[in-house]
């Protein structure tokens, strides 16, 4: 694992030790069979049925059966203690990933998706492992410490070749790891291209780039298979590193097991003890904690360790940024985009590339354009969360009265009343009752319990949509003078959204939506066309006259709606 991975993984635990110290214990009551198996079957052999005393031979049997079932009760007594361990890191990692959705508005969805589905592999690998573990690394640990104690004779046969598989391992890990990292970016790569093109597929045709969309396509798709190939190869040479650790042993014992007991260095009982060792709890061990440490746990350590890239974001408690003063001679609320430019990298190529646009006070834009042209960075650089690599930003009255709200709306477990009020602690309860009824979520509060006794206990089972209105009532009553809707209004019907729009664009501050619809559009006072890296801003009608491109997406917007429908944006 990766210094990330393993820091972010020992950062969680820290708080779990009770659980993990719970776990300890009950681990080494499990190593009880695994110890005494040898031992019990050649006292069987040797002091009872070599012996003529079928009873004495039985009884030792029956004290390993008991052993048993002592590990079995061992095993159950566990498991709390490791839900005390998986759950709170599941917890951890999620509030991880929505503090860095948070402060990236520009992420992807679908990458954030994709980081929450991580976490959720992370709890199963994490859970996996130590229940694993815990069974066969004790099982290893006593079969070794019961061979010493009954054979010693033959510990040199069994720790020689186990030991040089181990080393073979070892060497092994690292560029096992390495492709699975490859394998994992390769499909996340190949998700990412085909939910761009899914989404996008109107632009693509209005576009007409249909074969790059394809190109690109088929390119991802097969560096996700050469990562998967170069993975089964390197899968394939440690199996055969595996099976020479586990069997050569017990081979070795075999050759040497005639001159063993023609010398008196073994009895027959002690013989058939090693045999119970190697076979029933040496062998299987090693195979199964190979398989664990070259699988699960390389898993988990490329999971962890691209949660820890990813989400490595200075945390923010919310959506209202920071920021400077209020520009001199700009009024507030008003926004200038002045030759705005802006990349991900110094070899990358822009994203944004010369835009030029100023929304005056009050007024309600558009931001329109093919998906993946820019619009989420544009939303996260007029907010203040990324900084242009060149022109400038500058919005009257500062960052400080800026509002952004993604379309990923995040509601937290608590009260209704402090989701509602996060952004404007002072509000009183007849400005927030004037909100919620203005944005229609007023059936989605009573249902809640009120706004004074309303509780969000789990936000997951909250729908999409009633996680964004909650959100907006949220936005709509703060202090802001600018107000960003990053597509914040798409998981809700073309009513609920034109009723949300109109109540924003009454109120005075200067809003800004990212278009999901093409009703947003035709609603506002200004439209900003994002195409090619750069802008082109004027009204709608003005728009379809200045700009081709504008009227084809206008055409295939309109011309797949029903009649009276307003039909999905890019």
């Amino acid at each position: 694992m990766g210094a990330p991975g393993w820091g972010l993984l020992v950062r969680q635990l820290r708080g779990t030790r009770g659980a993990l110290g719970g776990l300890l214990v009950w681990s080494g009551v499990e190593a009880l069979p695994p110890l005494v198996s040898g031992l019990f079957v050649s006292a069987a052999v040797d002091q009872g049925f070599l012996a003529g005393r079928p009873a004495v031979g039985l009884a030792w049997l029956g004290g390993f059966g008991a052993a048993m079932a002592v590990r079995a009760f061992a095993a159950r007594a566990g498991f709390p203690h490791l839900a005390g361990v998986v759950e709170p890191l599941r917890d951890a990692l999620v509030e991880r990933v929505v503090r860095s959705a948070l402060a990236r508005p520009s992420a992807d969805p679908a990458e954030v998706a994709r980081l929450t589905e991580q976490v959720e592999a992370a709890r199963q690998l994490t859970a996996t492992l130590l229940r694993t573990l815990r069974g066969v690394g004790v099982t290893l640990v006593a079969a070794l410490t019961g061979l010493a104690l009954l054979a010693p004779a033959v510990l040199p046969l069994v720790l020689l070749p186990l030991l040089a598989a181990g080393l073979v391992f070892v060497r092994l890990l690292r560029p096992m790891a390495a492709r699975r990292g490859s394998v994992v970016l390769a499909e996340e790569r190949l998700a990412a291209e085909a939910g761009r093109a899914l989404h996008g597929l109107r632009d693509v045709q209005a576009a007409g780039s249909g074969e790059a969309v394809a190109r690109a396509l088929a390119e991802a798709a097969e560096e996700s298979a050469a990562a998967a190939r170069a993975l089964g190869r390197a899968s394939a040479a440690r199996a055969l590193v595996v099976a020479s650790g586990g069997r050569l042993p017990v081979l070795a014992v075999l050759a040497a097991a005639p001159w063993l007991l023609a010398h008196d260095a073994l009895s027959a009982g002690e013989l058939l003890g090693v045999a119970t060792y190697l076979l029933q709890q040496l062998d299987p061990a090693v195979r199964t904690l190979a398989g664990t440490v070259g699988g699960w746990l390389l898993n988990l350590a490329v999971v962890l360790d691209r949660l820890a890239e990813v989400t490595d974001q200075p945390s923010r408690a919310g959506t209202a940024v920071e920021g400077d003063a209020s520009p001199p001679g700009v009024p507030v609320g008003e926004v200038r985009l002045l030759g705005v430019r802006f990349a991900h990298g110094p070899a990358a190529a822009a994203v944004l590339d010369g835009v030029d646009a100023v929304f005056g006070a009050g007024e309600h834009v558009a931001v329109v354009g093919p998906s993946g042209v820019g619009k989420s960075t544009l939303a996260g650089l007029l907010a203040g969360l990324v900084a242009p690599t060149g022109g400038a930003v500058v919005v009257g009255g500062g960052a400080r009265g800026v509002v952004l709200l993604p379309q990923e709306a995040y509601v937290f477990p608590g009260s209704l009343w402090d989701n509602l009020a996060w952004l404007a602690p002072e509000v009183s309860a007849r400005e927030l009752t004037a909100a919620v009824e203005r944005l229609g979520a007023g059936e989605l509060v009573a249902r809640l319990g009120g706004l004074t006794a309303g509780l969000v206990p789990d936000p997951g089972e909250l729908s999409a949509g009633e996680r964004q209105l909650i959100a907006l009532v949220r936005t709509y009553v703060a202090r802001a003078a600018v107000v960003v809707l990053d597509e914040a209004t798409c998981r809700l019907d073309a009513a609920a959204e034109e009723r949300v729009e109109r109540a924003f664009a009454e109120r005075p501050v200067t809003l800004v939506v990212i278009a999901h619809r093409i009703s947003s559009a035709l609603r506002a006072d200004r439209v900003l066309l994002l195409d090619g890296g750069g802008g082109l801003s004027a009204r709608h009608g003005d728009l379809q006259v200045l700009s081709p491109f504008y009227r084809e997406l206008v055409g295939h917007w309109l011309g797949s709606v029903p009649a009276g429908g307003t039909g999905p944006a890019s």
